[in-house]
Parts: structure tokens; sequence; C-alpha cells
């Protein structure tokens, strides 16, 4: 993901997310560390709605190894902002995703980075191939998908 700014037609998948009273810092925006929520919120929505990520008592789980966010422009409380996802890089047991945050409207990000989960036996915590199902919804929204 480069510096420049993203635009809302790049991403293939939305989810409404929306801001709380407690997001905004004394500043009166949406905090920093926040936007880390909505990163997860988009990201494990997907998985869960279309992957059949089952959080509770599967055997697979995703851990995030990596995130970055670069910030574009404010959004604060009471805003409904909408996470844009796609899917940069699939490998064998892990995946980039990338987030654009975008206030409701607007075609440019107020927020972007990339979020990567690698996916281990719960158990063990040891790297395992993504799941067919999971692999197929991630498939449906790689940059560059059809």
């Amino acid at each position: 993901m480069n510096n420049k700014t993203e635009t809302r037609d790049r991403y293939p998948h939305f989810t409404q997310v929306q801001t709380r009273w407690a997001d905004n810092d004394l500043y009166g925006h949406v905090n920093n560390v926040t936007y880390y929520s909505y990163f997860d919120t988009v990201v494990n929505c997907y998985l869960i709605d279309r992957g059949g990520l089952d959080i509770q008592e599967g055997k697979i789980v995703g851990v995030a190894v990596e995130t970055m966010c670069r910030f574009k422009k404010s959004i604060a409380y009471p805003e409904t902002v909408e996470a844009g996802l796609r899917v940069g890089k699939l490998g064998t047991s892990s995946v980039r995703y990338e987030i654009g945050i975008f206030r409701q409207g607007d075609d440019e990000a107020a927020a972007q980075g990339h979020f990567v989960h690698v996916f281990v036996d719960r158990a063990s915590n040891a790297p395992v191939p993504i799941p067919a199902p999971i692999r197929a919804a991630l498939e449906a929204i790689a940059a560059g998908a059809a």
C-alpha cells in the first residue's frame, strides 16, 4: 500500500461501523488506536459472515501479526464510517488485508492501512493452511479479483 490516498472503488467489500462516544479523544476526534478496532471489526465480520470462521469453537483462528494505519482526515463521534476491505496478499497460512476507513459518502479514505493474520491451530498456536471456506471468501475480495 502506497502513500497515495485510497478511493472507495478499490474496495470490493464494505461494513458500516458506528463510532461511539468513547472513540473520541480529548481533541474531539476519533483517537488513533480506535482505527485498529475498526480494522478488526471489518476483517472479523467478513471472516465470520462469509468465511464461516467459528470464533468460539473453531480449531483454527487468525492471529494478528502486523498492523499499520495512515491517517488522512479526521472523523468524530457520532459519525457512521464505512470500512472497505480487500485482500492484498494471500499466502498458505497468512493473509494481508488492506482496509480503508471512509466517512459516509466520501470517495477518499479518511484512513487506510493493513492488517496481517496468520492462521494457527488454536491448541498448539502453530501455523496451518487457511481453511478452504475462508480461503474462498478471501479470494473473492483479492485485489484484482473480478
